[in-house]
């Protein structure tokens, strides 16, 4: 029997395993307490909004759009795209984003354009030339001079900076799997569209990633989860930036030298810091989070994790590492099976050096595995999401899957909240844009570099 036909049952399984953990997932309904505080009807959206919050614009990565909304969920703009992953706002209103989106498999796709518009639209920078004419970004870039894609008290942005994107290159690798991959890499080019010369390969450091005899042979004979080469899955790239363990001490902590990178990865539940000078990865947590593990008796299990970043410096938590734990599937059974499933979702911030757990948003009171109509919205979102530090020290929220934003303080109280009109339209991200960058202010709301932060 040809090789193809024998995988048909095995594909079959796992389709139906994922769909019945979308359908758990689908009738958990996004419907909100509105005992907790006021709730207003704005022009897009149901709105939560009370005192406490950092005022500001809020950019939404939806699927047909890129909308920037105020604090009362009125559209101040709006820029056509499809599904960014993501869209970043600049100083001055300028936005980044994919365009045209391909998908490459049942769980992936990735995008031939990287453009940069101006406020009106018009595209003033472009890249396409990675591989056969295409960009293959997906999930994430940044900008020189905007370390983590967000605010940071003293960023000096660069106008016509670097971009680092990360991006698929596919490939054949035996040694790692029986199937073509796609690998995720991450390059760099100028403001010209000229490679600087930086590139940087995940199959290329496979062994440095520590994975075991079991999570290896899944990856084998199953790599993405669903057999269509997305094996790591990578879902954010950030460079360091500013950190206060390399100003402490740039020899001790050499590992957060402010060049270096880090990501995500959602199939494998690892963070790495990668170094920008040697390409190691010099810094990691997972694939392991067993109870014999720093990580595992810190942390505890992380699933299909997104958007890992240090906390920039100027704001609170600065060193602190910020992500969005999902939950969901994710890792490598010895049959290429997810190993670890999860139904409810985290955000959790933690010291890098002891691992401790400094803050943490979830809603287990609320962790049922099929909840009933009429109760309280369950926090879980398998894929996508973020979160993002404030500069009062609250921390915006995205839950992708019920197209949710929402911010809460150190304290977990929500104190703005945006809900989508309808279930079908998902968030990728969402970003909290100061109101000095965005063209004549019109919601006139203080600028937080007058603010300062808390």
């Amino acid at each position: 029997m040809p090789s193809r036909l024998k995988d048909i049952p095995f594909v079959i399984v796992v389709c139906v395993f994922i769909v019945l953990i979308i359908t758990c997932e689908s009738i958990t309904g996004a419907t909100t307490s509105s005992s907790r505080l006021e709730t207003k009807h704005a022009l897009d959206a149901v709105i939560t909004y009370s005192a406490g919050c950092c005022d500001g614009y809020t950019l939404l990565n939806r699927y047909t759009t890129t909308v920037l909304i105020d604090m009362n969920g009125a559209i101040i703009h709006d820029w056509p795209s499809h599904f960014p992953q993501p869209a970043k706002m600049l100083p001055g209103g300028f936005l980044i984003a994919g365009d045209k989106f391909r998908y490459i498999g049942i769980s992936c796709g990735d995008f031939t354009y990287l453009n940069e518009y101006d406020w009106n639209g018009s595209i003033i920078w472009s890249y396409h030339s990675w591989e056969n004419g295409r960009a293959r970004q997906h999930h994430d870039f940044e900008r020189e001079g905007n370390p983590v894609g967000y605010y940071a008290p003293g960023q000096e942005f660069l106008p016509q900076g670097k971009t680092l994107i990360l991006a698929h290159h596919t490939i054949r690798n035996t040694s790692i799997s029986r199937r073509l991959l796609k690998d995720d890499v991450i390059y760099e080019v100028d403001w010209n569209g000229s490679p600087t010369g930086f590139t940087w390969s995940t199959c290329e450091h496979f062994n440095q990633l520590g994975f075991n005899k079991e999570t290896k042979h899944g990856m084998y004979v199953n790599p993405g989860l669903l057999g269509d080469g997305d094996i790591f899955h990578t879902n954010s790239l950030c460079v360091l930036g500013l950190n206060k363990w390399y100003s402490m001490d740039p020899v001790t902590y050499a590992c957060f030298n402010p060049q270096n990178l880090i990501i995500s990865q959602r199939h494998t539940n690892i963070v790495a810091i990668i170094s920008r000078d040697t390409g190691d990865i010099v810094w990691k947590i997972g694939p392991d989070y067993t109870k014999d593990t720093p990580e595992g008796r810190s942390l505890g299990q992380l699933i299909g994790l997104h958007h890992a970043h240090i906390i920039p410096q100027g704001l609170p938590g600065e060193g602190n590492i910020l992500l969005f734990d999902n939950g969901g599937w994710s890792s490598y059974g010895y049959f290429g099976m997810p190993r670890y499933i999860r139904l409810t979702s985290r955000v959790i911030e933690f010291n890098p050096m002891t691992l401790d757990i400094v803050w943490e948003y979830h809603h287990y009171s609320n962790r049922l595995w099929f909840p009933r109509s009429g109760e309280d919205h369950r926090f879980y979102s398998s894929v996508m999401c973020s979160a993002q530090r404030l500069p009062n020290g609250n921390t915006l929220i995205t839950e992708g899957t019920n197209a949710r934003v929402f911010e809460v303080t150190n304290t977990s109280q929500i104190v703005w909240e945006y809900v989508a009109p309808t279930r079908i339209q998902q968030l990728y991200r969402a970003y909290r844009v100061p109101p000095e960058w965005v063209p004549g202010n019109p919601s006139g709301y203080a600028f937080w570099e007058e603010v300062g932060t808390s």
